[in-house]
């Protein structure tokens, strides 16, 4: 049970890192003016935090088979 706790918990350290990455790239990049604010939500929570939580998946799942 402690593996499966600690690739949940990269799962969502993941999802976190994605989200953080995809609010300050689309903040930085997006020359959207009318709903900036609307674009890095989607993004951040559709696009980069599953993106995110893949690679913390696939890192956990490394991780535990130490």
């Amino acid at each position: 049970m402690p593996k499966f706790l600690k690739v949940l918990l990269l799962i969502v350290a993941g999802y976190a890192v994605g989200v953080a990455a995809g609010l300050l790239l689309v903040s930085l990049l997006s020359d959207n003016t009318h709903d900036k604010g609307m674009e890095q939500v989607m993004t951040a929570f559709f696009f980069t935090g599953p993106i995110g939580a893949v690679v913390g998946l696939v890192w956990g799942i490394i991780r535990a088979r130490r």
